[in-house]
């Protein structure tokens, strides 16, 4: 029997900015992508629920290196919710474990209780969730029937408004930071309005630095396949776009050389202490770098990339 000739991988370098679909993990829709742009190394910056939909940067190549970044930035989300129901899972993909009727709610006292959860707040992660205990998902557990006791945790919520309501659902605009459940929060809403809630749909509107972010489906990534590579790649952004919140520092090629070899660099008195980029002189993205107060840099991250 002849089999379909495979299908040779490439190094590519770069990030997508995909729709994820609903209904598809995180690296269900990562490996679709990969196929597609046939490149030899991907990673997500963190996972969205198949419940969820909307922005997962993909990173592919020296990218890959940029996803702990990514991971850790801030990020916003459209949300809803409906009241009077409790599931297990904090979601609608749950078992309903209790129903109770609804008290009568005003937006003042909905804004009292979302006020309650924004700023750094402690909040106790989902069972249903990909965090370890015991070197073991807590999914997995969950799935078992275990009761693991899963202790809270310090997150931010840097905005959460009402956009919208009816008798038993609310439409809600999150912003958080890194490690905040979206599912957690409409559950301890539901709870402090004395009726419960679940989450009904997420959608994730930006991920920093791609605040205004073009995202692009999988159906027009496979439409850009078919019509060759131009066509695809035109969707592969440079790695140095998941930096470009940071500030950017030319540098010589001396510079250059000594950041290559890992070491630590003088740069301008004027230059602010904190994260930064390096270019080498060519314009190719050469490092990520720490600047401290004596505006000495030491490389965070290096990158081996051909110029722009």
């Amino acid at each position: 029997m002849n089999r379909p000739p495979r299908i040779k991988s490439r190094d590519l370098h770069g990030i997508v900015l995909l729709d994820k679909p609903l209904g598809l993990s995180s690296n269900q829709a990562l490996q679709a992508v990969r196929r597609l742009l046939r490149a030899s190394k991907g990673g997500h910056t963190g996972a969205l629920d198949p419940l969820a939909t909307g922005l997962l940067p993909l990173c592919f190549g020296e990218a890959t290196k940029l996803a702990g970044n990514l991971l850790g930035a801030r990020k916003a989300y459209l949300a809803e919710c409906r009241l009077g129901v409790t599931t297990d899972t904090a979601d609608s993909e749950g078992e309903v474990v209790q129903q109770r009727p609804l008290p009568a709610l005003d937006d003042a006292v909905i804004e009292a209780a979302l006020a309650r959860l924004r700023g750094r707040i402690l909040q106790v992660p989902p069972m249903y969730s990909a965090l370890k205990r015991d070197g073991e998902r807590l999914y997995v557990k969950a799935r078992r029937g275990e009761t693991v006791e899963v202790p809270p945790r310090e997150v931010d919520v840097h905005r959460l408004e009402l956009l919208a309501r009816t008798s038993d659902s609310l439409r809600l605009l999150v912003e958080c930071g890194s490690g905040t459940y979206v599912r957690s929060l409409a559950a301890d809403l539901g709870e402090d309005l004395g009726c419960g809630a679940h989450l009904t749909a997420l959608r994730r509107i930006w991920v920093e630095p791609f605040r205004e972010p073009r995202m692009v489906t999988l159906e027009q990534l496979q439409q850009a396949a078919e019509q060759g590579d131009t066509s695809l790649l035109a969707y592969l952004l440079p790695v140095a776009a998941g930096l470009s919140d940071l500030p950017s520092v030319q540098l010589d090629d001396v510079q250059s050389l000594a950041i290559s070899r890992g070491q630590r660099i003088p740069l301008p008195a004027s230059f602010p202490a904190g994260r930064c980029t390096a270019f080498a002189s060519d314009g190719a993205l050469l490092a990520l770098l720490e600047v401290d107060g004596q505006h000495c840099a030491r490389i965070l991250r290096g990158f081996n990339l051909p110029p722009d």
